[in-house]
């Protein structure tokens, strides 16, 4: 008879992970006696044993649990202790309303790497092994209790040799859903290889010929879509610079970046330079695309990254990746040094496709080959692209200052979500539904926020129909009844419809939310700040729809999750052909020169650009000139929304100086602009605080006269960005002495500029300032549901 026991309750990522026969195998060990099962809400303990036992049993539950898994609460209670002879672990234990998170997708885990390298090995060379310490989960989950049946792995039927090692709580395949072997799981073939094709179009070699054949095809510049974890991937030989022109003609991008992948570090490091911090991002179970700079020797195509001194890179997450890297000619397993362009399998600003009929009828005129597998993906999700940045700590020494490295998110999606975000307090389940740009949506439930994986730019009907699709599967998966829905105020949002939508329908409280506010909420809410003091909030970025229906974007607030005040921002500007000016900066640089009483010369690139493309369009009555429509667009201010954007600020300037006067992505203007920067450049320009308005006529008239002095445009790029930051130093000090407030919260795309954001955080806190910055979720739009969602709960719970 055990003397005590203990019933222990435990809530976090704790399915899927090896958490049950990890407690199984301790338990034995120590000689307990007892069970473990899951349920709906976590993993439920109950245990008997003699209490000191008991106690390394708890201590070592605590500690030393497996490397995917995350506790978030445990209890534990006394209990009588039960009568069993040994411990077990039971089957699941549904509960009706209970949720728990998910784990993300994991990379392939060193010990079934290493199985698939290994000659003799059943699975050898299988393209979907898998064990509980990695592979899909998100995207193949159906729904809770996280159980084969509920995945897309329930069509397979596991074979004897699977099926003793998924019941043997020994193995690290216990229970690992996806578990699968060459005689029983998924397979892969190629489609539309014409140099092999037989009958009905689809080769289907075993493993290793139609490897060979896709390595081939790549090498020899051929485009694959590539069926991958959460998606399509277009692929081709990044050194082919023929096959990269033609994949962005296809794909109809023309200068945006590609993400390339390469087999391990040694061939990363030929390419571009490593420091600790990528080298322990890059092998992460979660493998992002990591931003690094690129090396000069480089043979990597100039057109993977134009105009760019960094490139995307990852190492391959799946067996079939690794596979795709094999050099099957030589002796052994060893990897060739290919480096792919793995981009997101979709046309321009479409969601990346994930079934394969759809990748044959939209993909057909971009790819001349498909790798194809038949393990369907349920949820797709894009890869997920983060950066180090090195910030030097102003406290030690100036002549040996520390560097401290800050990791952040371009885009938060395959290997992190949807790991929720743990939040300082409880409060109602709110569906935010987020910003037209790189849009993400997200739940709240009791502590947690669920950010949704990357849907994109919500413009088009395949990205609504992605999001409503995510929508519904986090509401099912997490159990999710929203009790009220927040909202972007902008009303042409197609998130914002669909939210007001929603509210009719349903009669559920809605929360409109102003953009730049949300941005500054998520700061705050990321860094579990309490909301019992206001922060300076600093929101800089393109586009934010403003109390007084201009177009915001260069904003200083006084913020907290119930409200804000704007207390400063750039002055107002035209945005000359509204939405047309972020795609063509060239318009920006001539309303900020207007704007600013100058002239526009013949000699100012911008004006030269302007002039050419003007002259396509019909001229105005008298003939004057051909920017004649364009002033008087600018003057009258017919479709010529005012703003007070910092994205649009850094358009003008790049404009101004010739640097990218038409922009076919997102912020390439600023890209490139911050591309060319002088790093050790410490000059910069004038400005003016006026009341609530930073006036920049005198920094624009700088700038031109050091353009016309012939001052390297790499000079007046960082003449610029300093500007910046002393602007932004000197609004924080002026709001500090007014409202008594040290701490700052940065938000906003334009935070990405890493020049911008290396020379500001220094700055601020030499100044005494305390710095809240983002880590969890991106500074972009990706983070404005976040903060949506943590407003409508705190208005929602005091209501």
């Amino acid at each position: 008879m055990f003397e005590s026991g203990k019933h222990i309750r435990l809530t976090g990522i704790v399915q899927g992970v090896g958490f049950r026969p990890f407690v199984y195998n301790l338990a034995t060990q120590l000689d307990l006696s007892g069970w473990v099962a899951n349920h709906s809400a976590g993993v439920d303990i109950k245990v008997a044993g003699c209490s000191a036992t008991l106690d390394q049993f708890i201590y070592t539950l605590k500690e030393s649990y497996p490397p995917l898994a995350r506790i978030d609460s445990i209890e534990i209670v006394d209990c009588p202790p039960e009568e069993l002879t040994k411990f077990e672990i039971r089957p699941s234990l549904p509960e009706v309303g209970a949720f728990q998170p998910i784990a993300p997708d994991f990379s392939i885990c060193d010990d079934c790497l290493h199985e698939l390298l290994t000659p003799g090995n059943f699975r050898y060379h299988y393209p979907f092994i898998n064990c509980t310490n990695c592979g899909p989960r998100f995207t193949i989950i159906q729904d809770i209790p996280y159980d084969r049946p509920k995945t897309t792995m329930s069509r397979f039927e596991m074979c004897p040799a699977c099926r003793q090692e998924y019941e043997d709580p020994a193995n690290r395949r216990f229970h690992a859903q996806p578990i699968a072997c060459p005689q029983c799981g998924p397979t892969i073939w190629l489609e539309n290889d014409l140099s092999e094709i037989k009958g009905d179009g689809q080769q289907r070699n075993e493993g290793d010929e139609i490897l060979l054949r896709a390595q081939s095809l790549l090498t020899n510049g051929s485009i694959l879509a590539i069926k991958g974890l959460g998606g399509f991937h277009l692929a081709c030989d990044a050194t082919n610079a023929q096959a990269v022109a033609e994949l962005r003609r296809r794909k109809r991008r023309e200068a945006k970046p590609f993400a390339v992948m390469m087999p391990d570090l040694e061939t990363i490091e030929r390419h571009c330079f490593l420091q600790e911090a990528d080298r322990e991002l890059l092998t992460s179970p979660t493998r992002p695309v990591v931003l690094l700079s690129r090396k000069p020797e480089s043979s990597i195509a100039e057109a993977v990254a134009p105009h760019q001194k960094t490139l995307g890179v990852m190492l391959p997450y799946t067996p079939l990746q690794y596979l795709l890297f094999l050099d099957y000619l030589a002796s052994g397993d060893q990897f060739c040094s290919l480096a792919l362009v793995m981009t997101s399998g979709n046309a321009s600003e479409e969601p990346i496709i994930h079934e394969n009929d759809e990748a044959r009828r939209n993909l057909s005129g971009i790819a001349d080959v498909f790798l194809m597998h038949d393990r369907e993906i349920f949820m797709r999700c894009d890869d997920s692209v983060m950066a180090n940045i090195g910030l030097e700590n102003p406290v030690t020494s100036h002549d040996s200052p520390s560097i401290e490295t800050h990791t952040y998110f371009l885009r938060r999606s395959r290997g992190y979500a949807p790991d929720p975000l743990q939040l300082p307090w409880a409060g109602p389940t709110i569906l935010a539904t987020g910003s037209e740009l790189k849009n993400t949506f997200c739940f709240t439930r009791d502590r947690y926020a669920f950010v949704s994986h990357h849907i994109g730019n919500l413009d088009n009907f395949e990205s609504l129909q992605a999001f409503e699709q995510g929508i519904a599967h986090y509401e099912q998966l997490f159990r999710m009844v929203p009790e009220g829905i927040a909202y972007d105020l902008h009303p042409d949002y197609l998130a914002t419809r669909y939210a007001l939508s929603r509210i009719e329908n349903e009669h559920l409280p809605g929360v409109g939310v102003q953009h730049h506010h949300a941005h500054i909420a998520a700061c705050m809410v990321e860094n579990l700040h309490p909301g019992d003091r206001p922060v300076i909030g600093i929101a800089l970025d393109g586009t934010g729809y403003g109390d007084d229906h201009a177009i915001w974007g260069g904003e200083f607030l006084l913020a907290d999750y119930s409200g804000y005040q704007r207390v400063a921002h750039l002055e107002y500007v035209p945005m000359p052909g509204g939405d047309i000016a972020v795609r063509q900066p060239w318009r920006m640089a001539l309303a900020w020169l207007e704007q600013a009483g100058l002239a526009w010369d013949d000699d100012l690139p911008a004006v030269q650009f302007a002039t050419e493309n003007m002259t396509r369009l019909k001229p105005v009555p008298d003939n004057s000139s051909p920017l004649s429509i364009l002033r008087n667009q600018i003057s009258i201010r017919p479709n010529s929304p005012l703003t007070s954007s910092m994205g649009r600020l850094f358009d003008a300037v790049s404009a101004l100086l010739g640097v990218c006067p038409v922009a076919t992505y997102e912020g390439q203007a600023a890209i490139e602009l911050e591309s060319l920067v002088a790093t050790q450049e410490t000059g910069s320009y004038p400005f003016l605080l006026h009341d609530s308005n930073i006036a920049l006529g005198s920094m624009f008239a700088a700038i031109l006269v050091d353009l016309r002095k012939g001052v390297p445009v790499p000079v007046i790029s960082a003449r610029f960005h300093n500007t910046i930051v002393n602007m932004i130093v000197a609004v924080c000090k002026e709001m500090r002495q007014t409202f008594g407030i040290h701490e700052v919260a940065l938000s906003g795309g334009v935070w990405q500029n890493r020049t911008l954001f290396q020379k500001t955080i220094p700055s601020l806190q030499s100044d005494g300032f305390k710095v809240l910055t983002h880590a969890k979720v991106p500074s972009n739009d990706g983070c404005i549901a976040l903060g949506q969602a943590v407003i409508a709960m705190n208005k929602l719970k005091g209501s």
